[in-house]
């Protein structure tokens, strides 16, 4: 009995002791912790999307935001061009079929410099990321198979909003995960019917084939980009200049329709011609593309009201990150411009266009604006 006390004393002696020792360790770990993190920082958070590789011999990644000359969407083009030029953390390249006049949708047009042949001659070897807008004909070969060669070649390929259309005729979304513009889900799933397409994403990802929602998921997707490119920090730095709290591929699908009211008023739009208004943007050398490209698509697609580019002197203007953009003022009668609406130079791009769809519905009605947000597929607060 008394040797069993004493067992029992050594024990309680070695636990103590044990549990002294596991303290101290731990109390060092937390000490070394509180010193570290200070100098180093936190570890950056996990990226939303997988790191764009970048081939061997190139210094930066070569990006392509490639449209159509005849109609490419106006925001799915410029938005992820302007984000990740002012991001500098590659080379980038516009372009289309041919040189010279890209017409845009729903308004506004660009010069393009390069053409597909200019950019094949110049990098045999491929691009590492293809961005792809929606653009007027979805199966227009030239794109299509120029696509299909550049993933071919390794290339990592984002189909924005509709642009989704191409890369399904490309033949890159076979037992692909995929996402598309709300209203063309449909239609996706039928023509498309070996993919599977996911709600409530504004952005998925399988291996190197990437797909978005509707026209404003240009933003995320471009900053969920340079984080993978560049890391979080970066794209961070650019979401504070966006005006955007954040990037994440959350998403509700759901809530975008076209009910009976929404209708209703289009028709009414499209009838009372006479009530259609032009809308003058007048455009200057150094103005922000995104924040134009987003301001123009809103107001010309509420079908009461269409937004044109306008300058005094000039036919075109350089934007902050290089665009060249076409001035309407020698092709329209500045008299039949019912109002301007100015690009502040200093403004938050995300806070322009909240601002714009604010402005609609006062001009417009609330059912309009809903509609003009349900195009954009931007979510309501």
């Amino acid at each position: 009995m008394k040797q069993n006390s004493q067992n029992f004393r050594k024990t309680r002696i070695n636990t103590k002791n044990q549990f002294n020792r596991q303290s101290l360790g731990l109390i060092f770990l937390i000490t070394i912790g509180l010193i570290v993190l200070p100098i180093f920082g936190e570890p950056e958070p996990t990226n939303h999307l997988e790191k764009i590789q970048k081939q061997k011999n190139h210094k930066k990644p070569v990006v392509v935001v490639i449209g159509e000359n005849q109609y490419t969407e106006l925001t799915d083009f410029v938005v992820p061009y302007g984000i990740l030029k002012r991001a500098d953390i590659a080379d980038l390249y516009p372009i289309a079929p041919n040189k010279g006049t890209m017409n845009m949708f729903p308004t506004l047009s660009i010069e393009i410099t390069t053409s597909i042949n200019d950019f094949d001659l110049s990098h045999p070897e491929g691009a590492d990321l293809v961005i792809v807008p929606a653009i007027h004909n979805s199966e227009n070969k030239t794109i299509t198979e120029w696509i299909q060669k550049q993933y071919q070649k390794g290339a990592t390929v984002v189909g924005i909003c509709d642009g989704v259309w191409t890369l399904g005729f490309a033949r890159l979304l076979k037992n692909k995960k995929a996402t598309g513009h709300w209203y063309s889900k449909e239609g996706l799933s039928q023509k498309f019917p070996d993919t599977e397409w996911i709600q409530n994403r504004r952005y998925v990802q399988d291996q190197r084939i990437i797909t978005t929602t509707g026209v404003t998921a240009s933003i995320p997707i471009s900053l969920a980009l340079v984080e993978s490119i560049a890391g979080t920090k970066k794209a961070n730095s650019l979401a504070i200049e966006l005006g955007v709290t954040n990037w994440d591929p959350h998403h509700k699908s759901e809530e975008f329709h076209f009910d009976w009211k929404t209708y209703l008023s289009v028709t009414k739009n499209l009838t009372f011609f006479w009530s259609h208004e032009t809308i003058g943007i007048p455009i200057y050398d150094g103005i922000d593309e995104v924040s134009l490209a987003l301001v123009a698509d809103s107001y010309s697609r509420t079908y009461r009201s269409k937004a044109v580019a306008t300058t005094n002197t000039e036919d075109s203007v350089i934007t902050k990150s290089g665009l060249r953009f076409f001035s309407e003022s020698k092709t329209i009668d500045k008299n039949k411009i019912h109002s301007y609406i100015q690009i502040e130079k200093n403004k938050k791009a995300f806070d322009g266009l909240k601002e714009s769809l604010s402005e609609i519905q006062k001009r417009y009605g609330r059912t309009t604006m809903k509609f003009v947000a349900s195009q954009l597929e931007f979510p309501l607060d």
